[in-house]
């Protein structure tokens, strides 16, 4: 194994491991001030770490080279929602304590990105990938028939990544650019917001506060430091393999909801993820004999 794809392995790693584990325990450390203003603080703060780094390596040019695409900026403007739906959904999971049901959505999106490039951009599915979409329909309808135990986290998350991949596929825009643009879209919303909640006290952030500012102001470089080492794990370790390492971050959150965090795990649950599992099995077998 030459260099290059070695030191990628270990990017993809640290980077799914990041999110796995370490955005965790930050997100569940500061979750205190509530779901929605740590979704506001993420967004604020992704903004600002992604205009320091443009700043340091020249990344301006990328930016403004893409605005002048109308196409791509309003398709950021959808992702941009969509990445909001899916940050409020995960932090929502993790301060709620509903792990379990995040990594599901997490274990499922790849299958379902299969799925919707089937549908919407007419890629060929060989057996192995029809298999993995025809276990995770499966799993999906067996976990309907119970409505009390359905894991519309899971689902939200699984489909809003899913959806948001589809359309990133399509723009071909650089991760960075489009987190930026995405963040920026988003970000009056975020402000709006934390206006009106600190006009009715109801703030955690504020200046009489440092420590609290600190760890607030964590939730920019909390995005963007794995997601830079996980995209550093693509360019050296490629797609595919990058792909099956990031199976860890979902591992992980399941591993962490039932040991650690004592979530209720029901064996109604188990056998929906067990078609899951085979499905992920199936799915990755498929990406190590085309990697």
């Amino acid at each position: 194994m030459n260099k290059k794809i070695l030191n990628g392995i270990l990017y993809s790693a640290a980077g799914s491991f990041w999110w796995g584990i370490i955005g965790v325990f930050y997100f569940k450390k500061v979750s205190f001030v509530g779901s929605i203003e740590l979704v506001i603080h993420r967004t604020i703060w992704t903004v600002f770490v992604l205009a320091v780094i443009f700043s340091i390596y020249s990344r301006w040019s990328f930016f403004f080279e893409t605005l002048k695409d109308k196409k791509k900026i309003f398709l950021l403007l959808i992702t941009g929602i969509l990445i909001l739906i899916n940050w409020v959904t995960w932090i929502y999971a993790v301060t709620t304590n509903r792990l379990i049901d995040a990594s599901f959505g997490y274990f499922i999106f790849p299958i379902l990105s299969i799925l919707f490039g089937y549908i919407f951009f007419k890629e060929k599915l060989n057996k192995k990938k029809k298999i993995s979409v025809f276990l995770v329909l499966v799993s999906i309808i067996y976990l309907l028939i119970n409505f009390k135990s359905i894991p519309w986290i899971g689902f939200t998350v699984a489909l809003s990544w899913s959806i948001y991949n589809l359309l990133r596929k399509k723009i071909n825009v650089p991760t960075d650019i489009g987190l930026f643009i995405e963040s920026v879209f988003i970000s009056p919303v975020a402000l709006t917001i934390f206006y009106f909640i600190v006009i009715n006290d109801m703030n955690d952030f504020s200046l009489s506060n440092p420590k609290i500012m600190f760890l607030l102001f964590l939730a920019g470089p909390m995005t963007v430091i794995p997601l830079y080492m996980y995209l550093r794990g693509v360019e050296g370790a490629g797609l595919s393999t990058s792909g099956m390492i990031f199976f860890i971050t979902p591992t992980c959150h399941f591993l962490l909801g039932v040991f650690y965090f004592n979530e209720v795990f029901t064996l109604y649950r188990l056998i929906g993820f067990i078609f899951i599992w085979i499905a992920v099995t199936v799915y990755l077998q498929d990406l190590n004999k085309n990697k």
